[in-house]
């Protein structure tokens, strides 16, 4: 009779499934399990909810930048929603040699925002904005691809004291998007900041808590979106829960291809576009080596290669459906550490969602209902969970050496100008700013420089401990 055998070394927390195959059994990591159906139904519901403001942002602000209609700009978001979805699939699940295969949700990116919205302002006829935004898209996207495997290889240059860093930075980078969002929907309106928002927002923070600290199981993993839907009812009496978009919205639709008209090739746009790719694929190859320490399988250069191809496909095949730029979502990233439920099937199902909601109007303005002070007070957890996941990584990066703490202070420095000064770089050049108002780029281009400095040339390279990630995972495996 063959005998079960499960490793131990996996924490004593971690579940695990094992699969017996030739008189042996293998244990299938948590990153490749497959929860019940319900457990993965609402554990990819909560995925959806903690990144949705941040997939709706970008084309509501470009469209608007536009003068779309209401009903453009309810498809225009849609469409986002949907090619979301398709470019989470391609992650999570993947094929061939694209998908890094890790628990990572992929959405619009923030960085194009700047540059499409620059790119609306120099067009001189409005309908044909969106057409040049794709095409260059489009082509950023291809370029993005082909040089994935070539990005990759600076996986060598992410110790500990790297990743630590640039992990810190991500949690810390997204602290201000949640602050933001406690104050309320309209930064322009009076009652911005107003103490009913912030209450809001607390009450939220607090029911979240109290859930992880009282509930035990399937409750404290979902605390997250318990703690949104209880926020949501909360906001009822106050009248900031807005129930209208549900009952304006139709029950199905379809991101029809080329919908406002076929790609068009600008240089200019293609040039600016290429430059917000570079940036994205520096912060998902940031992102993807914090969760893999999170979820305890470090991210190689296979991994992250893999994981940058789906990133580019998936923006190259967005315009196609008239999405924007797709990029890794760091706030999820703060979801998995909280919640400890790893399975990239769970995130997975989260791209279902999307796609449902971008094929199904009525079922994405639900999400919308959710008052953005809920959200925030929920986010205050879950981007405080990605810096506290990076403190843990500095721990092990050697500290006790003068050089380390040199990296990560002027590290964390620099990244965190653009948050507490954003106009810091107002006098660069536009094309400047997409990369230095990113504090993760800057932060990250910073650590792997100082490192270098310190840690690689000359005499450096005697005194470095750690010298590929891959070797933090096994040692870290091996303490458990």
């Amino acid at each position: 009779m063959s005998q079960t055998i499960c490793p131990t070394s996996l924490k004593p927390t971690s579940t695990v499934t094992c699969y017996p195959t030739g008189g042996a059994a293998v244990a299938a990591h948590p990153v490749d399990e497959k929860l019940p159906a319900l457990k993965m139904a609402t554990s990819g519901l909560q995925h959806v909810a903690a990144m949705y403001a941040g997939v709706v942002a970008p084309p509501l602000i470009v469209g608007a930048a536009i003068g779309l209609s209401a009903a453009d700009l309810t498809f225009l978001t849609g469409a986002c929603l949907f090619t979301a979805g398709l470019a989470t699939f391609l992650q999570t699940l993947g094929f061939w040699k694209i998908g890094a295969r890790l628990p990572f949700v992929n959405g619009v990116t923030f960085a194009g925002v700047a540059p499409m919205t620059a790119i609306v302002v120099a067009t001189e006829d409005k309908s044909d904005a969106l057409p040049i935004i794709f095409g260059a898209v489009i082509v950023a996207g291809l370029l993005g691809f082909l040089a994935a495997p070539f990005f990759s290889k600076a996986i060598r240059f992410f110790p500990p004291v790297v990743t630590g860093s640039v992990i810190t930075l991500i949690g810390v980078s997204l602290l201000p998007v949640a602050f933001g969002w406690a104050q309320g929907p309209d930064p322009r309106a009076d009652d911005y900041g107003s103490t009913t928002y912030l209450t809001l927002a607390g009450t939220t923070l607090l029911i979240v808590l109290l859930l992880r600290r009282f509930t035990r199981g399937f409750v404290k993993q979902i605390a997250v979106l318990l703690g949104l839907i209880a926020g949501t009812l909360v906001a009822i009496p106050f009248g900031v829960t807005d129930f209208g978009p549900v009952a304006d919205a139709d029950v199905v639709g379809f991101p029809t291809p080329f919908h406002f008209g076929a790609p068009q090739f600008q240089l200019a746009a293609i040039l600016s576009l290429c430059v917000v790719m570079v940036v994205s694929m520096t912060e998902s190859t940031a992102d993807m080596l914090a969760l893999g320490e999170i979820v305890e399988r470090p991210a190689d250069e296979r991994t992250i290669a893999a994981g940058l191809r789906a990133d580019t496909l998936g923006s190259a095949i967005s315009p196609l459906f008239n999405g924007f730029m797709c990029s890794a979502f760091a706030q999820n990233i703060g979801l998995v550490a909280m919640t400890r439920i790893r399975s990239r099937y769970v995130v997975a199902t989260g791209g279902g969602f999307l796609v449902l909601m971008g094929l199904c109007p009525m079922a994405a303005s639900l999400i919308a209902v959710v008052p953005r002070p809920v959200l925030g007070g929920a986010g205050v957890v879950l981007f405080g969970s990605v810096a506290a996941s990076g403190i843990q990584t500095l721990v092990r990066a050697g500290l006790d050496k003068d050089n380390n703490v040199l990296i990560v202070a002027v590290s964390l420095a620099v990244g965190i100008v653009p948050i507490t000064a954003p106009e810091f770089y107002h006098a660069f050049p536009e094309t400047a700013k997409i990369v230095l108002d990113s504090g993760i780029s800057t932060g990250c281009v910073t650590a792997v420089v100082l490192n270098l400095l310190f840690n690689h040339l000359g005499r450096g390279r005697e005194a470095q401990d750690v010298t590929h990630p891959m070797e933090a995972g096994e040692e870290i495996a091996a303490a458990h």
